[in-house]
């Protein structure tokens, strides 16, 4: 769908804060950190056809980098060989996890540089910055933002456009995706602000 405050999946939205402090509660009580991770990468991988296509994904330091990596290893044992790039050296726990669990199957990963040129990939997904981001991108991820931008591939953006507001939809630099896959429920900031100009297609799993 077409986001906006009009579509009824609006009023179901929650807040940034909702969605942490629920993934604090089913972590605590019912669910590893781990394993919610590799469910929000499942569902991503099933929500878009990557059958014969050259794949991008582009993850940085925080859960949302995690959920690409975790990502690449699902694609590689269906044999597609993506190429994660990454934004930074940092890693989360679970995102390291699930890191060497990528580079184990044989997934190519480079430090994003501002001279990569996504233009030969067919998808680019965005995980570089989650929904508690907040404020003005720098540095390597708004250099990955502009070339993502550029790169004319078919853009997945997960749980969110990296660079937008959770809350509010406000961004001075974000990523434009083609379909933007929100993670668990949607956030209110995919309705709100820029959302509407900077998500073609969004759907939750």
């Amino acid at each position: 769908m077409k986001p906006d405050r009009s579509c009824p999946e609006f009023s179901q939205a929650i807040s940034v804060r909702q969605m942490r402090d629920s993934d604090a509660y089913t972590i605590e009580h019912f669910i590893p950190s781990r394993e919610l991770m590799y469910r929000a990468a499942r569902g991503v991988f099933e929500a878009v056809s990557w059958e014969g296509r050259k794949v991008a994904i582009v993850a940085g330091s925080g859960n949302n980098g995690g959920d690409g990596y975790a990502l690449a290893g699902i694609l590689a044992r269906q044999g597609i060989r993506p190429k994660v790039f990454r934004t930074s050296e940092k890693l989360s726990e679970d995102g390291a996890y699930y890191c060497e669990d990528a580079l184990a199957q044989g997934v190519e990963m480079e430090l994003f540089s501002e001279a990569v040129d996504f233009s030969a990939f067919d998808i680019v997904v965005d995980c570089i910055l989650g929904t508690g981001f907040s404020g003005v991108p720098r540095g390597l991820a708004a250099a990955a933002i502009s070339r993502i931008n550029q790169s004319g591939a078919f853009v997945v953006s997960v749980d969110i456009n990296s660079g937008m507001n959770g809350d509010t939809g406000e961004a001075e630099l974000a990523v434009r995706s083609d379909r933007t896959v929100s993670i668990g429920c949607y956030k209110k900031g995919l309705f709100l602000g820029r959302a509407p100009e900077l998500i073609g297609d969004l759907v939750n799993v």
